[in-house]
């Protein structure tokens, strides 16, 4: 496993696109190999011919993408590289964006086209584009979707794609509430299909080696964690904006309450001139789309300390918010005794985390690895740069998982349990103070107040449940 992890490294495709971060300037290779674990009907049902004669039996893996924003474009990147991959349709409520969709994928395919020989050559199918997902869903040709879409989609879309018995690969935080995780951990086991978490950290060699060295006891007895993701989401306050006339703007709200439209929440672009997303999308911010830093850092830093404390199928036992008397920072405590804050570990306030153990620490991050020893820093290889997004080792894994039909480096009760322990947050946050939480049955401890938030069981627009 080692090789392959040495092998995948040295292969990530650099986007020359420009992102708001960068790539780790130091990367362990030598040690991570052992820690890599593994409502609206479709507008015509003649969509599900779109794709032509049935799939052939080919081996090559035929993705869809749901949701074409920035994050899609990404994605986008780094799978049209993957070997054995074709991307084949996508969907999306913003009609310009699916314009840009077809442009990507079917521009790439002609210069591939163009640079292979007449022996490679191949006829190749156009793209396909839908503004409902459903129609891409219903294609007998597709073996699995990437949803990227925000946050209060992701449950609905991801659960009707296990029922089409389509493989998902689905952005991070995994669902909007509590009660909707649930319902997809069973979605995926019930119909048999591969779930993979957008989770890149997890393959990432600076945490792999991080996580590594604190399971292994190089510092000593895990007694604490500083997780540092940023602060909760707030009300919607974004000034009313007339709705561009190729956004389906209730689609695109589905499930959710009823906001009006503001630009910020599905930033704007032009094809000509091309001038992609200036900003990330505005919705996560505000408590009625997203959650906030909370679940949107922390499904990538709260994740990595629950995998480091060896508790990714459980969780805290009482999450302590912000505010509440002389608590400074959210607090999560696990029975074990160790206490997790998301509290800052530097000046510079670094989005990472920071493992305390009574003989030793490391804190860990993006951009960098310290450590209170040198033995227990990785080794160092030459510094990458490129979009955080687009390095596809952690997409590779979810191809050769749908390949294998074996779980994928962040299966989905892995998604689950990091996104809860996000919402848990979220939730101590809405009441004002203590929640207490029992990670075995997946309840609150005598909290008939917690059990009716809206992130544990939520009430959604007329014509959509779970």
């Amino acid at each position: 496993m080692q090789d392959n992890i040495h092998r995948l490294f040295k292969s990530f495709v650099m986007s020359n696109q420009l992102t708001r971060r960068k790539f780790i300037k130091t990367a362990a290779v030598g040690a991570a190999g052992a820690v890599v674990f593994p409502q609206f009907l479709a507008s015509c049902t003649q969509n599900k011919k779109a794709a032509g004669a049935a799939k052939e039996d080919d081996g090559i893996i035929r993705l869809g993408f749901i949701g074409l924003g920035q994050q899609a474009m990404y994605l986008l990147n780094g799978y049209l590289t993957i070997p054995g991959v074709k991307v084949v349709a996508g969907s999306d409520v913003y009609g310009i964006k699916r314009e840009r969709f077809i442009k990507r994928v079917n521009d790439y395919y002609a210069k591939q086209q163009a640079e292979a020989t007449d022996t490679e050559k191949k006829d190749e199918a156009a793209v396909e584009t839908y503004e409902n997902y459903k129609d891409l869903l219903a294609r007998d040709d597709i073996d699995a979707v990437v949803i990227a879409t925000p946050d209060h989609w992701h449950a609905f879309i991801a659960i009707a794609a296990c029922n089409a018995k389509k493989n998902v690969y689905l952005e991070k935080p995994l669902t909007f509430t509590i009660k909707e995780g649930q319902a997809l951990v069973k979605a995926v086991r019930d119909n048999g299909v591969i779930l993979g978490v957008g989770s890149q950290q997890r393959s990432d060699p600076n945490f792999q080696h991080a996580v590594k060295m604190v399971q292994e006891g190089k510092i000593g007895k895990l007694e604490r964690i500083n997780a540092y993701v940023g602060g909760p989401p707030k009300p919607y306050d974004l000034p009313e904006e007339p709705v561009p006339a190729d956004l389906n703007w209730t689609l695109w709200l589905g499930p959710s309450e009823f906001v009006h439209y503001n630009a910020q929440l599905d930033p704007p672009i032009t094809l000509d001139p091309e001038q992609n997303e200036q900003f990330w999308g505005a919705w996560r911010w505000y408590k009625e789309l997203g959650g906030g830093f909370t679940t949107d850092w922390g499904a990538h830093m709260f994740d990595i300390a629950q995998w480091g404390m060896q508790m990714d199928n459980s969780g805290p036992v009482e999450i302590i918010p912000a505010g509440y008397k002389d608590t400074k920072f959210l607090t999560y405590k696990y029975a074990s005794g160790v206490v997790m804050t998301e509290e800052p570990f530097n000046e510079k306030m670094t989005k990472g985390v920071k493992f305390w153990g009574d003989k030793g620490w490391i804190e860990v991050s993006r951009e960098h690895f310290l450590a209170s020893d040198d033995s227990l820093l990785p080794p160092k290889v030459e510094a990458t740069e490129g979009a955080y997004e687009t390095k596809i080792p952690h997409l590779e894994n979810f191809i050769a998982s749908v390949k294998s039909k074996t779980d994928p480096v962040v299966p989905v009760e892995v998604g689950h349990h990091s996104c809860t322990v996000c919402t848990l947050g979220n939730i101590a946050y809405d009441l004002g103070r203590p929640i207490k939480w029992n990670p075995d049955t997946q309840t609150f401890v005598d909290d008939p107040d917690a059990e009716e938030n809206r992130l544990y069981n939520k009430t959604y627009t007329d014509g959509y449940s779970i």
